[in-house]
C-alpha cells in the first residue's frame, strides 16, 4: 500500500510540497528555512507558525508557549507538528538573504577551477572560481541543514554527543552544492577549500567535538584536514584537493583565519582589528609583527535568539529603527507588517531608547510597565535589554583585554573591521550609542563576508600565506576579564546624536 501523502502550502509565498500523513513536518520545513533554535526541543518557541486552513493538534509544548486565544487563532510550534490533513501554514521565516562576497581576487599562477566554501552555522555560501583570472563564475547558498538540531553550536555539539550524525548531513548537502557549482566544469575542478568556525570544522571533518563541550574548550584537532572526493562521496575528480582550513584555538576557527587574510592583517604595518559579532563573538587584533585573538560568549542577542520577540533577519523582522522628531520609525524586511525584531533592529531600538531617555544608562526601562514599544505588536521587555547588555559587555570587555594584552591603546588602531551578517547590517552609529564599540567612528568599517573572501584568497595562492605568530587568549581564564565585563555592561549616558534624524 502506498503511503498517503498530505499537501502542505506555505504562505505568503505559495510554496507547496507533500509529506506522508502523520509524518513530522520538521524536515520539510527546515528545507524552506523555518528555524528551530533549540534543536526542536519545544522549549524556546522560536519556530511558531499559524494554521490558515486545515488542522494541527494542540501539543503539550503548544499549551506551554501559547495562550488559549493564540491557540484558537491557529498558532503552533512547528517542531512538534505532524501532518494529519491538508494544511496551509503562515510562516514567513524562510526568506533569508545569505551574505556572500562577489569580489574577484587577483590572478595567480594557478589554472583550472576552484571552489571556496564558507560553512556557516546558519547559512552556507560557496563560489566557483576561475583560478587563472580570480573571477567568480557561480554562487550557491543554502541554509545549513544541521540547523534542525539547534541554531547555536552548543546545541549541535549536544546533538552529536547524544548520537546524531551531523557529519553525513553536512557532507551530503555540500555534495549537492558542489555538483550544481561544478556542472559545467566538473572535470576541471582542481581544488575545494572550506572554512568555518571550530565546531563546523569538527562536524564536517568527523572529529570528536567532546572537548568543545566544556571548559577550557581546547580541542587537539585544530589543524588543516584533507580529503579526496571519494572520502566525501562528491562527484569531483579523484585528483581534486579538498581541504578544510585550520582553526586557531578554542572557538576561533578557520573562518577567522580567513578573515585575517581578507583584511590583510598579517601584512599590515598598522594595527588592525577584526570583530565577528555573533553568539560566539570572535576578535582578532594585530599586524605583521603578531596577532592576538579570542572568542567571547556574547550569547545570542546579536542574532535576537534570546529576545522575547526576536527573530533572524528574515521577512517580518524589524531591521532598523530611527527617531524622527522624537517618534520611532522602523524598517521591516519584506515591507510587511512587523512580526518580530532582528539583531540590528534591537541595537537601533535600544540606541533610540537611550537617546530619548526611555532607557537609562543602567539598562532599566524608565516606564513603570518595563516595556519599550518599538512597532506594534513588537516591544522590548526589560529582560531583552539585559540580554543586549550582556552581549555588548562581553564583546567590549574582550576587545579591551586584547588591546591591553598587546600593550596598545585605541588611538593606535588604524582600522576596525566588522565581519559577518550582523556586522554588515548593524548601524555603526547605533553600535557606538550602546557602547558596543567605543572607538572613533571613522576607523570602523563593515567588511561583509570576510570568511568567504579570505577563503577565495587562500584558494588562489600557490603556497600557504606567511602569517605572524597568532596567540589565542582564553578570556574566561584571563585575569581581570570579569571585572572588565561588569564595567562594560552599562550603556553610555546619552545616545548618539545622529539617531535624532534632524
Amino acid at each position: 500500500m502506498k503511503p498517503q501523502l498530505v499537501p502542505i502550502r506555505l504562505e505568503p509565498l505559495g510554496v507547496e510540497f507533500e509529506v506522508q500523513r502523520h509524518a513530522p513536518l520538521l524536515p520539510s520545513l527546515t528545507e524552506h528555512g523555518i528555524e528551530f533554535p533549540c534543536g526542536a526541543q519545544g522549549i524556546c518557541g522560536g519556530c511558531r507558525v499559524r494554521v490558515l486552513s486545515g488542522w494541527l493538534p494542540v501539543t503539550r509544548a503548544d499549551q506551554e508557549h501559547f495562550s488559549p486565544h493564540e491557540l484558537s487563532n491557529g498558532w503552533r510550534l512547528a517542531c512538534h507538528a505532524r501532518a494529519i490533513d491538508a494544511l496551509a501554514i503562515e510562516c514567513g521565516q524562510w526568506r533569508m538573504d545569505v551574505l556572500s562576497d562577489s569580489s574577484a581576487i587577483a590572478a595567480g599562477e594557478k589554472r583550472g577551477f576552484g571552489i571556496a566554501v564558507d560553512v556557516g552555522t546558519t547559512t552556507i555560501a560557496a563560489q566557483l572560481i576561475d583560478l587563472s583570472s580570480g573571477s567568480v563564475l557561480a554562487l550557491e547558498t543554502i541554509l545549513n541543514p544541521q540547523a534542525t538540531y539547534g541554531a547555536d553550536v552548543m546545541s549541535r555539539i549536544r546533538a552529536v554527543l547524544q548520537g546524531t550524525d551531523l557529519t553525513t548531513r553536512i557532507r551530503v548537502a555540500l555534495a549537492q552544492v558542489i555538483a550544481r557549482l561544478s556542472e559545467a566544469h566538473q572535470h576541471d575542478v582542481t581544488e575545494v577549500l572550506l572554512v568555518g568556525n571550530t565546531v563546523m570544522h569538527h562536524l564536517f571533518c568527523g572529529l570528536d567535538v567532546e572537548p568543545l563541550a566544556h571548559v577550557p574548550f581546547a580541542s587537539p584537532h585544530l589543524g588543516e584536514q584533507r580529503f579526496t572526493a571519494r572520502d566525501l562521496g562528491w562527484n569531483l575528480p579523484e585528483t581534486c584537493a579538498i581541504r578544510f582550513a585550520p582553526c586557531i584555538g578554542g572557538f576561533v576557527g578557520a573562518d577567522v583565519l580567513a578573515g585575517i587574510v581578507a583584511v590583510d592583517m598579517a601584512n599590515s604595518t598598522e594595527l588592525i582589528a577584526l570583530i565577528d559579532l555573533g553568539t560566539n563573538g570572535e576578535i582578532a587584533i594585530g599586524n605583521r609583527n603578531g596577532l592576538v585573538c579570542a572568542s567571547t560568549a556574547a550569547g545570542p542577542a546579536f542574532e535576537a535568539g534570546s529576545i522575547r520577540m526576536g527573530m533572524r533577519a528574515v521577512t517580518g523582522a524589524v531591521s532598523h529603527v530611527s527617531l524622527a522628531r522624537g517618534q520611532m520609525q522602523v524598517m521591516v524586511i519584506g515591507d510587511v507588517p512587523p512580526r518580530g525584531i532582528c539583531g540590528s533592529g534591537l541595537v537601533d531600538a535600544v540606541a533610540a531608547g537611550l537617546h530619548r531617555g526611555s532607557i537609562l544608562s543602567s539598562g532599566r526601562i524608565a516606564d513603570r510597565t518595563r516595556v519599550f514599544p518599538v512597532a506594534p505588536p513588537v516591544t522590548l521587555s526589560q529582560s531583552d535589554v539585559r540580554e543586549l547588555q550582556l552581549a555588548k559587555g562581553a564583546i567590549a570587555a574582550g576587545f579591551k583585554l586584547l588591546l591591553r594584552r598587546i600593550g596598545a591603546s585605541v588611538g593606535e588602531l588604524k582600522s576596525i573591521y566588522l565581519a559577518g551578517a550582523f556586522g554588515n547590517y548593524v548601524l555603526i552609529d547605533s553600535a557606538i550609542a550602546i557602547g558596543l564599540l567605543t572607538e572613533p567612528r571613522s576607523i570602523i568599517h563593515a567588511a561583509g563576508n570576510t570568511a568567504l573572501r579570505g577563503a577565495k584568497m587562500l584558494l588562489m595562492q600557490s603556497k600557504a600565506p606567511r602569517l605572524p605568530e597568532i596567540q589565542h587568549i582564553s578570556l574566561a581564564a584571563a585575569p581581570g576579564f570579569q571585572d572588565e565585563f561588569v564595567a562594560c555592561m552599562a550603556f553610555p549616558e546619552t545616545g548618539h546624536p545622529t539617531l535624532n534624524g534632524n
